[in-house]
């Protein structure tokens, strides 16, 4: 297995250094970016593997030469060092409804640790194959144990559960993102509550995926909340996408 590396990048650029890819004999894991640019270092990285090299650099201009239009140029590195895992922030789901399959549904694909929490098995059972799932009667021993930066997804089918889990959630002030199911009402309700245990109801997000459309099908629903959490995952991070290929 070869690992490529965006090691430098100059002007724009599809991907930010430090992007990789994993190329087999066979597979490709990951991307650098698509197009012509992926695919020269594809072609490198299996001449590698093919000749026993250990290590290789390219410079690659993205102009019209390649095909691609992007202006800038990468360097990258290619190596045979094992694929290290990158950090994925956990993302906590409480409540197995329909919202809630739905939302762990969408984020399957995408580069977090997603678990569907409920205490009710029946519920549980009905999440799609490959999703995470946790069975527990204390849903908030969760949140005090979750990893800062992670982020809180509140779906219950009990009000005062919800309520719970969200100001356990803001309490802990280090959540990159916490929010709740629910009507203006609800949220209105929620603010009177938080305050009246000392906290700032301010950061959370109820109701959770609006302003995209008042469709209120679950699918659509847990689509645009996945698209709100994912943006606040992404917001403090310094990766930028100025050239989409």
């Amino acid at each position: 297995m070869i690992r490529v590396r965006v090691a430098q990048t100059f002007g724009s650029t599809p991907r930010e250094a430090g992007a990789e890819m994993f190329v087999g004999p066979d597979s490709v894991t990951g991307t650098i970016g698509g197009g012509q640019l992926e695919y020269m270092a594809i072609d490198r990285a299996r001449q590698m593997l093919a000749q026993d090299q250990a290590s290789a650099s390219i410079e690659i201009p993205l102009g019209p030469e390649i095909g691609q239009c992007c202006g800038g140029r990468v360097v990258l590195t290619l190596d045979r060092k094992p694929a290290t895992p990158r950090h994925e922030p956990r993302v906590l789901i409480f409540g197995a409804g329909h919202v809630g399959r739905a939302l762990a549904l969408a984020l399957l694909p995408l580069p977090v640790q997603a678990e569907l929490i409920d205490e009710r098995p029946q519920e549980l059972s009905r999440a799609a194959a490959g999703i995470r799932t946790r069975l527990t009667p204390l849903p908030e021993e969760l949140l005090r144990t979750a990893p800062a930066g992670s982020a809180a997804a509140i779906l219950t089918h009990d009000h005062a559960l919800d309520f719970l889990l969200a100001t356990e959630a803001l309490a802990r002030g280090d959540m990159v993102y916490v929010g709740m199911i629910g009507s203006a009402t609800k949220r209105a309700r929620f603010n009177r509550f938080a305050r009246s245990k000392g906290i700032d109801p301010t950061p959370l997000t109820c109701p959770i995926g609006t302003g995209f459309s008042s469709d209120k099908r679950p699918e659509v629903i847990a689509a645009f909340t996945a698209a709100e959490l994912m943006a606040r995952l992404t917001a403090s991070s310094s990766r930028k996408y100025p050239c989409n290929i």
